[in-house]
């Protein structure tokens, strides 16, 4: 299998308030590569953001802004490629947020919630959030709310079902963003 995990912080409940992203290159079913940047967000940060991720204004005010990354990343972001993200409604919507917000161009792109996919393979979880499912699978996941490690642990979800499974039945969540 060949994707790339997906994994954003926002600083508040506005979907361009992206503080971190992270991605996970994934590569003939191995993970090949990662991608780490905290953000400087056009807004202020919510006390309760800050408590579930830990990312704090005055740590990404060098950051870079999500339009100054957005050139480096856009490549990955394309009609031919696969995005999967643990709850990728949340990261997609974050990732629109933040091209409408600063006039980028809309990002086409295959996409795969592993929430979905995981209610669906493994229905007599408790629950399907990004460390339950990881505890179940036996998947390392330290730091949540990280978003390289959340990345990580998201594509390795991602390979645990293809093991478990085989990439036919992966193909079903499979949408067109």
């Amino acid at each position: 299998m060949n994707f790339i995990a997906m994994d954003f912080e926002t600083a508040n409940a506005q979907r361009h308030s992206a503080c971190s992203i992270a991605l996970s290159f994934v590569q003939d079913s191995q993970i090949v590569g990662k991608y780490y940047s905290l953000l400087q967000p056009d807004t202020d940060f919510h006390w309760r953001n800050i408590q579930v991720h830990g990312i704090k204004p005055e740590m990404v005010k060098n950051a870079p802004t999500f339009s100054e990354i957005w050139p480096e990343l856009a490549q990955y972001f394309q009609s031919q490629h696969l995005v999967v993200a643990h709850n990728a409604p949340f990261d997609n919507g974050v990732l629109r947020g933040c091209l409408d917000y600063y006039g980028l161009p809309e990002a086409h792109f295959q996409s795969l919630c592993t929430v979905r996919s995981s209610r669906k393979l493994f229905p007599d979880f408790e629950n399907h959030r990004l460390n339950t499912v990881c505890q179940h699978l036996g998947i390392t996941l330290d730091n949540h709310h990280d978003a390289l490690e959340d990345s990580v642990a998201c594509a390795n979800i991602l390979l645990t079902q293809e093991k478990l499974f085989g990439t036919e039945p992966l193909k079903q969540f499979v949408k067109k963003i």
